[in-house]
């Protein structure tokens, strides 16, 4: 089985790790530093105690790879559309590609049904680039808990975690699901199919959406933002309005709003990814977790008051600081969303001739 890891930074470089020894033939894409180090010494893994190695074919031009069984996009969400093309030769008839980023992902109104049913999502997929190149029945899901780090090039830090949820948009049990879960668990890396991707990647986003951003405008860590009363409430706040508009786009939620904010808080003294950019001078994840989710309140008349301040106060902060994410997305104008409109309707067009 032929598989490429799309940025093989910390969750790449470990999903590259123990699906190449689990008999894969792995390919990793990266730049730099940590791709000469991969190349001269193999990819290394600290994980319980032991370090592990796993020597593959690393290159930073997807064309010298060709077409995979299953791409694994795990960059930072917002690098995606950039690269969209580059990986136009990874792609051939029966590529899956396995969306393993944070946030939605550019195939969400795909097989969702309803009025939304085929819908893009500017604030993550300007254009609809991603829609159009990696295709919307390519895709499967995918939801990150694992935390890793990359310690020096070349070399992963497992931090905690191994599960993996993956599910088809449509929720059926397809043959190439299984066999990509059949695959990553015999590598030791927890893949249950769920029937509700959405339900999972919500779930995970419920917290980052709210978490971040207010980490990065106050430098505190989750236990102190969900201990604090007053960031505490914001980051309430901005989840009930994010679950309203989850709920009336068909997500459950098998937790409440303060079991979610307490699990976050007992994590402890830890550094969202978000603040942890901005204190590197690197690009935030602005727009896939918490633009995007704007977007989708306009899309089905949800107000977003909390989230509208915390999202303007980050991009501030995120312009003060010199960096923001690839997209820089302005705030979505009704001539916006009638132009998403007009490219789902032409897809819908394409699709049937």
């Amino acid at each position: 089985m032929k598989v490429c890891i799309y940025g093989a930074g910390a969750i790449g470089g470990y999903l590259g790790v123990q699906l190449a020894n689990a008999g894969a033939e792995v390919s990793l894409v990266a730049r730099g530093a940590h791709l000469e180090a991969m190349r001269q010494n193999g990819v290394k893994l600290l994980i319980n105690g032991e370090e592990r190695v796993a020597r593959v074919n690393a290159s930073d031009d997807p064309a010298e790879l060709g077409p995979q069984d299953y791409v694994f996009i795990s960059l930072k969400a917002h690098s995606v559309p950039g690269v969209v093309e580059r990986m136009r030769p990874l792609l051939g008839n029966d590529t899956s590609v396995v969306t393993a980023v944070n946030g939605v992902p550019y195939w969400y109104f795909y097989k969702h049904g309803g009025p939304l049913e085929g819908r893009t999502l500017e604030s993550i997929d300007p254009g609809g680039k991603q829609w159009d190149v990696l295709r919307p029945e390519r895709a499967i899901g995918c939801i990150v808990y694992p935390a890793t780090e990359v310690v020096e090039p070349g070399v992963i830090q497992h931090i905690y975690g191994d599960k993996f949820p993956i599910g088809e948009p449509s929720g059926e049990r397809t043959e190439r699901i299984q066999r990509l879960s059949d695959l990553m668990n015999s590598a030791g890396l927890r893949a249950p199919v769920v029937d509700h991707i959405r339900d999972e990647m919500w779930l995970k986003l419920w917290g980052n959406l709210c978490f971040n951003p207010i980490s990065a405008l106050t430098n505190a860590t989750l236990e102190v933002i969900a201990a604090d009363p007053d960031t505490r409430s914001v980051a309430k706040a901005m989840m009930l309005e994010a679950q309203e508009i989850a709920t009336r786009l068909g997500v459950s939620f098998r937790v409440d709003v303060e079991r979610r904010i307490n699990g976050a808080g007992a994590v402890g003294a830890h550094k969202t990814s978000m603040l942890q950019d901005l204190e590197r001078g690197r690009p935030m994840e602005i727009d896939p977790l918490v633009t995007v989710v704007q977007e989708m309140g306009r899309m089905v008349d949800v107000p977003t008051p909390t989230l509208d301040v915390v999202l303007a106060l980050v991009r501030q902060r995120a312009a003060t600081a010199g960096i923001g994410d690839h997209l820089s997305t302005p705030p979505l104008t009704a001539a916006d969303l009638r132009a998403a409109d007009l490219h789902a309707s032409t897809g819908k067009m394409a699709a049937r001739h």
